[in-house]
């Protein structure tokens, strides 16, 4: 069992029923979903979690801002940014930011689980 607590970020159920149904295959004792920038920032003002999966695109505003509220609060938190906005641009902002991972969804979806569990 991994003994991490894990928050995903997306606004899309597919998504997230995928991510969690790979996850729930790694046994993460605390797994945690927002579907808004509104309900992350919420969440994150009461537990800081070991691993965040952030998506860029989301329905009321931008990861790239909990990108930078995640990593300002807690400096230690591994964040994966799982996205359909690979572009150079987005990838440089969010490494910059902090971001330890980006991945395109397209592409490397099938590596969050990985990631994950080398931690």
């Amino acid at each position: 069992m991994i003994s991490k607590k894990v928050l995903l970020v997306d606004d899309s159920p597919l998504i997230v029923e995928r991510l969690m149904s790979m996850l729930q295959e790694l046994k993460i004792h605390s797994l945690f979903c927002c579907g808004t920038v509104f309900e992350a920032k919420q969440f994150l003002t009461h537990l800081v979690p070991d691993i965040l999966v952030l998506d860029i695109n989301l329905s009321d505003g931008s990861g790239i801002d909990l990108l930078e509220m995640a990593k300002t609060k807690s400096p230690e938190t591994l964040v994966i940014m799982l996205t359909n906005q690979s572009g150079s641009y987005y990838r440089k902002l969010c490494k910059t930011l902090g971001a330890d991972h980006f991945l395109d969804k397209s592409t490397d979806f099938e590596m969050v689980p990985a990631i994950i569990s080398k931690i």
